[in-house]
């Protein structure tokens, strides 16, 4: 396998934009990494694009890619398109870059999109929703309405309506805030513990330009957010939105020809959860170990981290599930301020998918962005001291507790 390097990155602002389409997003996003590669669209070999909902949301199905970048006059070589749930892009991040190390191709082009917001909020909730095994959900419901109901014929009491999850909110968050109770129970963790992590991620999100939302909150502003499922509330939790993001890849040894600074790709490892015997590691745990083996180094050997922080409590258990810290040590990690971005080992300094926003296809692919321009030392405000190695962690969609897809990547200078 040959070495592979990311030569370019670019990404859109992330947000709220009901009058862009997959397509305008897509070619900025595209345009300014081809930019910051210098390097010509004719020069690409392959593309693999990312996408989880447009079939939900707008109704583009099955070639998604072909359809975005034939508008701006990429056509002719081989696009593949890669949906995996909220990993969606960084999945395509890993086929791209067998295809360069293999030796396949030389230059290739990875795109990260999503539309998620609709004038209907409701259809968004429920695209998020559908990255679950459906049929288990559905059984866990009839379950739970007929215990409900049983308990009501009891007392006499009318059975409590539904409380919007899938509905006025993502049913992640619920699944979110059952895991924090957990380990809140398991290991004493709080719930100002929790907060501390987005105060964090919202102040680093108030450092960067592309971040969604650029507002800093004090911990009494977490906690007294409105409440979504005890113990989150709405600012502990990740925003939907729009955007994109992409980069280029090209073997090692022609990096030189488009930069100075390439970002080398160490590792690359994407896998899945499974049914697992009590005490035998999760997916994040299995496939970060898989990809330190690959690049060579250890978690004490990290200088930045992006993480899947769809909520303040995964982000704090991802810390563990790293080795940045003890297993169950996650609340003195974030208390310590190690994570901060003039910290020991920063994490999210984009502000994470709390603050810079979870267009969720686009996700994979902006995380790597961040890093790659952490690396370069190009990220402005929240610029981390003299970055070596750089890390990210991206889950897509969840059975049976598990992340259904989990991709870890290396990067180092």
């Amino acid at each position: 396998m040959r070495d592979v390097a990311i030569v370019g990155a670019g990404m859109t602002k992330f947000g709220k934009f009901l009058d862009k389409g997959m397509k305008e997003l897509t070619a900025e996003a595209v345009n300014n990494a081809l930019s910051s590669a210098g390097i010509d669209k004719q020069k690409l070999d392959v593309a693999v694009v990312g996408n989880a909902t447009a079939g939900l949301i707008t109704g583009q199905e099955m070639i998604r890619g072909q359809v975005v970048l034939r508008d701006m006059g990429i056509g002719g070589i081989p696009i593949i398109n890669t949906e995996n749930a909220c990993a969606s892009s960084s999945t395509a991040f890993h086929v791209a870059w067998m295809y360069v190390a293999s030796g396949m191709y030389d230059a290739a082009l990875v795109v990260g999109m999503e539309k998620l917001y609709h004038e209907d909020k409701t259809r968004s909730f429920k695209a998020i929703g559908s990255a679950v095994d459906v049929e288990w959900v559905q059984n866990m419901q009839a379950q739970a309405k007929a215990a409900q109901e049983k308990a009501a014929a009891k007392t006499g009491e009318t059975p409590a309506p539904d409380a919007g999850a899938g509905e006025k909110r993502s049913m992640f968050m619920d699944f979110y805030a059952a895991f924090a109770r957990s380990h809140m129970q398991k290991y004493g963790t709080t719930k100002e513990q929790f907060a501390r992590v987005a105060v964090k991620n919202h102040y680093h999100g108030s450092l960067n330009p592309n971040a969604q939302y650029r507002e800093e909150y004090s911990l009494e502003d977490i906690l007294t957010s409105p409440p979504v499922a005890e113990p989150l509330t709405r600012l502990m939790c990740s925003p939907i939105g729009d955007g994109a993001a992409a980069t280029i890849l090209v073997s090692a040894d022609k990096a030189k020809q488009f930069t100075t600074k390439p970002v080398f790709v160490r590792a690359s490892v994407l896998g899945s959860g499974f049914d697992r015997k009590p005490g035998e590691p999760g997916p994040t745990e299995r496939v970060s170990q898989k990809a330190y083996e690959m690049a060579g180094v250890g978690p004490e050997d990290l200088n930045v981290v992006e993480c899947h922080d769809a909520s303040a409590p995964a982000e704090l258990v991802i810390y563990e599930e790293l080795g940045l810290c003890a297993e169950g040590e996650g609340g003195q990690f974030i208390d310590s301020r190690a994570p901060y971005v003039d910290g020991p080992i920063p994490v999210n300094p984009s502000g994470g998918l709390i603050s810079k926003g979870h267009p969720i296809g686009a996700t994979g692919v902006a995380q790597i962005y961040e890093i790659f321009t952490q690396l370069r030392g190009e990220a402005g405000d929240r610029q981390v001291k003299n970055p070596k190695v750089g890390l990210t962690e991206n889950g897509g969609g969840m059975v049976k507790g598990d992340p259904a897809a989990l991709s870890v990547h290396i990067f180092s200078l």
